[in-house]
């Protein structure tokens, strides 16, 4: 395709200059730990990750977006070629530049990950006390927003509400809060109707012409701690819809986080990627195969 500008490769994504206002996110199936990306990749993975954020985003069509389409007819009107470019159809968004604000704008709905293990020492989640005496999987008394820095280089840094205010200044704090908490509570009222628990997500957040808009990934595997509600035992980790088969291979490994890494085992390809497919599936009620790219 002629007109494309490579911009940038993450652990996931690659992100393309299409014009001034105009840039293409195209997830691959690539799998990291630790900063690390395997040699191996996780079949259907990258489309997941796209057709969630489309599914989110279009039920929710008032919430003001970076996106602007992920349906392969309406890319090649900006990107003549697209359309024979099979390949990144279903994992590619087009969407508008964004000014990106330096935070990773984490809400919590239960304690669990890195929180948990905060709390265990400290009883605090990211700087700030929690309620006594939580068990793993708890509610928190109300969804609470939890930043983090955005790192360039290493590993975002959980940091309380009151550093987020001195990065950005309290009016944008109070406003992305609120945004994103509002984005939190209708997801998870979506998700619990379907018997699904949102413990955890974070979210991108922009600004396009003076409008705070979502950016990137939404509530997908890879941003989301998702359980089955019937799987929720306080003090135990739940099944989840995102890598966990990789995770507990990996934990079993003697590695040392650092390239190369180990070579991950077919069956556990392959039921991470099953696990991926059913997140789509039991969120949306679809099936991946009538999502662009099945070709």
């Amino acid at each position: 395709m002629n007109g494309l500008r490579h911009l940038y490769s993450g652990k996931v994504r690659d992100l393309y200059e299409v014009d001034e206002h105009h840039m293409l996110m195209v997830a691959s199936d690539r799998l990291s730990a630790f900063d690390v990306v395997m040699h191996e990749t996780i079949p259907h993975k990258g489309r997941v990750l796209t057709a969630l954020t489309d599914y989110w985003l279009t039920s929710m069509p008032d919430v003001p977006r970076a996106l602007i389409s992920c349906d392969p007819r309406v890319i090649d009107t900006y990107v003549a070629g697209f359309l024979e470019c099979s390949e990144w159809h279903g994992r590619t968004m087009l969407v508008r530049r964004a000014e990106m604000l330096p935070l990773e704008c984490i809400v919590r709905a239960r304690l669990a990950g890195q929180a948990f293990d905060e709390y265990q020492v400290s009883g605090t989640v990211h700087g700030m006390k929690a309620p006594v005496g939580m068990s793993l999987t708890d509610p928190f008394p109300e969804p609470w927003f939890t930043p983090s820095t955005k790192a360039t280089t290493g590993h975002d840094v959980n940091i309380s509400r009151d550093a987020a205010v001195a990065i950005v200044g309290s009016e944008t704090v109070d406003h992305i809060e609120a945004f994103c908490g509002a984005l939190f509570q209708r997801a998870a009222s979506a998700m619990s109707a379907v018997g699904l628990v949102l413990a955890d997500t974070k979210f991108e957040v922009g600004v396009i012409d003076g409008q705070l808009v979502v950016c990137d990934e939404v509530l997908t595997p890879d941003s989301s701690r998702i359980w089955p509600r019937d799987g929720v035992t306080p003090g135990v980790t739940p099944p989840s819809f995102d890598k966990q088969p990789f995770r507990d291979w990996l934990a079993s490994q003697t590695w040392d986080r650092t390239p190369p890494p180990p070579p991950v085992p077919g069956e556990i390809v392959q039921t991470t990627s099953e696990r991926y497919v059913a997140a789509y599936e039991r969120v949306t009620g679809l099936s991946l195969d009538a999502w662009y790219g099945n070709e």
